[in-house]
């Protein structure tokens, strides 16, 4: 796991975020995601420099929409939010808690 991850695993895993269960390197179809809480069907990943690519940027933009094709719901955060304001992270988190 990054840095990154392993930030955001210690705040959501054994149901620490208000009872949600989250999973990482979760595979769905021939995806493999970084964290996915079933009960959302929420899809989070963990975007780093590579990420800004304008190719990779594409191939994340696909599938993305290969997951809304399936309804799943993506969020997708820069490493740079997670390490400098993980309690934003968490709040988008929570708000697909209270809309569904």
């Amino acid at each position: 796991m990054t840095l990154t991850e392993k930030l955001l695993w210690q705040k959501v895993r054994n149901g620490a975020l208000h009872g949600l269960k989250f999973k990482r390197q979760h595979s769905i179809g021939s995806y493999i995601t970084d964290f996915y809480c079933a009960s959302l069907r929420l899809i989070i990943e963990l975007d780093g420099g590579v990420h800004l690519d304008k190719e990779q940027k594409e191939k994340d933009k696909a599938r993305d929409k290969n997951f809304r094709d399936m309804n799943y719901i993506v969020l997708r955060f820069t490493n740079d939010m997670v390490l400098n304001n993980i309690e934003h992270v968490l709040q988008e988190i929570e708000k697909l808690r209270y809309s569904k």
